[in-house]
């Protein structure tokens, strides 16, 4: 067997960022290569999810340890989480993933007793769509925070963003 024809390692994914007070959980579906060696969401420094939660919610989030963002979405009654708590993968891109094992979305609502709707962060987490619909709530596909969704300007994936958050009372004035 050479090098090349090695099968791929099995990644592990994060655990939520849940609780009682989560209204809305946002799903991507794998963390890249830079979350899971820094073991934190969305750690990939070209990665708009922090600069869009930080103009939707008027918080520096970008520039905040990753202690005090995850506080912030707390307070806000927001969750993140994946749809894959498993995979095999080089890189970090979605088409990437194989065997792919999901995570228990069936348990959100019993853990998170106040949600209101899951948005699913992409295409590949929207897949799994029939998964969260499922749980009878809202579901939504919000337009890739990843650098790799470089169609979508900035402002248009904020509008979009802002469009679900502020339905479910999760924006600045709302918050």
């Amino acid at each position: 067997m050479t090098l090349t024809s090695l099968p791929a390692l099995r990644l592990h994914g994060l655990g939520p960022i849940l609780d009682a007070g989560t209204r809305l959980i946002v799903l991507g579906s794998f963390p890249s290569v830079a979350s899971l060696r820094a073991q934190r969401y969305y750690a990939h420094p070209q990665n708009q999810f922090w600069k869009i939660l930080g103009a939707l919610w008027g918080l520096p989030l970008h520039d905040m340890n990753y202690q005090a963002r995850t506080d912030a979405l707390r307070a806000h009654g927001l969750g993140v989480w994946d749809v894959y708590a498993a995979c095999e993968r080089e890189g970090s891109l979605d088409s990437a993933i194989e065997n792919a094992q999901l995570n228990d979305l069936a348990s959100l609502k019993t853990r998170c007793p106040r949600l209101q709707a899951i948005a699913h962060n992409g295409g590949e987490s929207f897949k799994h769509a029939r998964h969260t619909r499922a749980l009878g709530l809202p579901v939504y596909r919000l337009p890739s925070t990843s650098p790799a969704n470089a169609s979508w300007t900035f402002e248009r994936k904020l509008a979009a963003w802002r469009e679900v958050f502020a339905a479910h009372g999760l924006t600045q004035q709302e918050a």
